[in-house]
């Protein structure tokens, strides 16, 4: 355990007091009742002390001093070298190496395919979780590089040259050819400026050369360039085809990708994005000629699905830094987690984030059971798309009011808050912002007859244990049986289907306090998705000593 820091507290002019003590070293997963239910219930029990031991070194206060220093520090691009020649390469800081292998020591990018079967991807999603209370730009190549595995085994002989160093629990930061390491991480350069989310208009081009390919062209918004290859969309003769773009190439040279600049992003400050043109640049093609859109959604599949996980865990973290400020922090001759209207606040606080867990959790079950059937097939594909809108939508104005919870204190960049608050966003906007997400949500109901279904399944499983529930779950299914209103009103649809399914899992599986606070609120009349409204009468003190951390 970290040393307690004991800074000076008598100064020249006054004493300090009133003020909360250093966290210190965490539990996060001894502290997280909702998270250790659900790995059990969502099937990952068996990897509950591998978790748990995560759990406890990703809270050591080092790391989180570390992930500081990341984004304190952000990467600078180093375009030639000394002698001028073109090296494009971004240098991070030694704290984003170490949190990056940190996660790849630990399988954040890989457990699910690393134990492959029941709960693995449940058990992939908890790991995302607790690194991500803790920093989150480390977790975009995590993410892309786990994300990556379902589209190159659409090629056997790319995913058996790269699938294993994927599958590697040992990082090597060196900018060189990866053969000459010991694992890989892979990115993704998917949007243009013309484009943005609308692949379809991409303008990089690719014409066979010697067995592989050449790409020119430029991409957007390229995260996490130093990765050791990357999935890309180029249009062909047959259309949009999907390509790997390795950095180095089979010649052991640079390939011809040349980074622009870095952008200066509003958070998520200690990984990269870049803007590259491509020159003429090295590929291979992964899947079909020009079926390079339906090799890629899997990929963004899986980073939606992390997308959601993040953000309940940013939900998560912002619940436990409200807690504890306000548990150490008196005005009006009373804590401030003892005067009602707070109690309020962080009560609601608390309820979105075990509802967010919980949605996220249960559709990382369904991925792991889409083999299973059609049905659970469907609800892994709209149920992702679904956690990804809300999920990530709610994380921005939930982190505002954990932010609040603390006052002034809560607004300097010196405290978590500020970070927390400028990372919330992004999740929102990355593969896929909202009208996106809401536009797949209708095209999974439109493209399989079984998503419909899988949705009302779920909410018919909690039929009965809670009247503003029957009463939603019948409304929407009012509303699934007019589908001439669904493009003009998809927000509204998916929003209702996201809080649906939330306290379906509530009620089936957490207290009645929580079940009945979240429908009371969530599904009542009044609720205008502000936090702090809950109920005269809500028993704040069942939900918040179950949100508590320990200690």
């Amino acid at each position: 355990m970290t040393a307690p820091l004991r800074p000076r507290a008598a100064l020249a002019t006054h004493e300090v007091f009133n003020m909360p003590p250093h966290l210190g070293d965490r539990d996060l997963w001894a502290e997280d009742t909702a998270l250790r239910e659900g790995v059990r219930r969502e099937g990952a029990a068996w990897a509950e002390a591998r978790i748990a031991a995560f759990g406890r070194l990703v809270g050591r206060a080092e790391v989180a001093e570390k992930a500081e220093q990341a984004n304190r520090h952000g990467p600078e691009l180093r375009s030639f070298d000394r002698y001028g020649m073109r090296i494009d390469r971004v240098e991070y800081h030694p704290a984003y190496h170490d949190l990056v292998a940190l996660a790849v020591g630990n399988e954040v990018a890989s457990f699910a395919w690393n134990h492959a079967g029941p709960g693995a991807h449940v058990g992939h999603m908890a790991l995302t979780y607790l690194f991500s209370q803790v920093e989150g730009g480390a977790m975009c190549p995590m993410a892309m590089t786990y994300a990556a595995v379902p589209a190159l085994n659409a090629s056997p002989e790319i995913a058996e040259a790269w699938i294993p160093r994927l599958l590697s629990n040992r990082y090597d930061g060196r900018d060189m050819p990866v053969e000459h390491k010991p694992g890989a991480t892979v990115g993704m350069f998917m949007t243009e400026k013309q484009g943005g989310s609308d692949v379809r208009s991409n303008s990089t081009v690719a014409r066979p050369a010697d067995g592989a390919w050449r790409l020119t062209g430029h991409k957007y918004f390229c995260s996490a360039p130093m990765s050791d290859a990357f999935l890309t969309l180029a249009r062909t003769d047959a259309g949009i085809s999907c390509f790997l773009l390795p950095r180095w190439t089979p010649e052991g040279e640079r390939n011809a990708i040349s980074v622009q600049h870095i952008k200066d992003k509003l958070g998520n400050r200690s990984n990269a994005s870049v803007e590259i043109e491509l020159e003429d640049a090295w590929a291979v093609m992964v899947g079909g000629d020009g079926r390079g859109i339906r090799t890629i959604i899997d990929m963004v599949q899986g980073n939606r699905l992390y997308c959601a996980v993040s953000s309940a865990a940013i939900m998560r973290e912002g619940v436990a830094q409200a807690l504890h400020h306000t548990r150490h922090r008196s005005a009006f001759q009373r804590r401030l987690a003892d005067q009602p209207l707070m109690r309020n606040v962080l009560a609601d606080l608390a309820l979105e984030a075990e509802a967010a867990l919980a949605l996220g959790l249960r559709t990382a079950r369904a991925v792991d059971e889409a083999g299973d059937g059609p049905e659970a097939r469907a609800l892994a594909r709209i149920g992702t798309a679904v956690a990804k809108y809300w999920v990530c939508k709610r994380a921005p104005g939930h982190a505002f009011e954990a932010l609040e919870c603390h006052g002034g204190p809560g607004y300097i960049e010196d405290g978590p808050m500020a970070r927390l608050y400028r990372e919330a966003p992004l999740n929102s906007i990355w593969e896929g912002s909202g009208n996106v997400l809401c536009l797949d949500v209708l095209r999974a109901m439109a493209r399989d007859e079984e998503a419909v279904p899988a949705v009302l399944a779920e909410l018919d499983a909690a039929r009965g244990a809670h009247p503003a529930l029957d009463r939603a779950a019948d409304a929407l299914r009012d509303d699934l049986s007019r589908p001439e209103e669904f493009e003009p009103g998809a927000r509204a649809l998916t929003e209702r289907m996201a809080v649906a399914l939330q306290a379906s899992l509530l009620v089936r599986h957490a207290p009645q306090a929580v079940a009945d606070a979240f429908c009371a609120s969530r599904l009542g009349d009044r609720w205008t998705g502000s936090y702090g409204a809950l109920a005269p009468g809500t028993d704040t003190d069942a939900i918040l000593s179950r949100a508590l951390p320990a200690g």
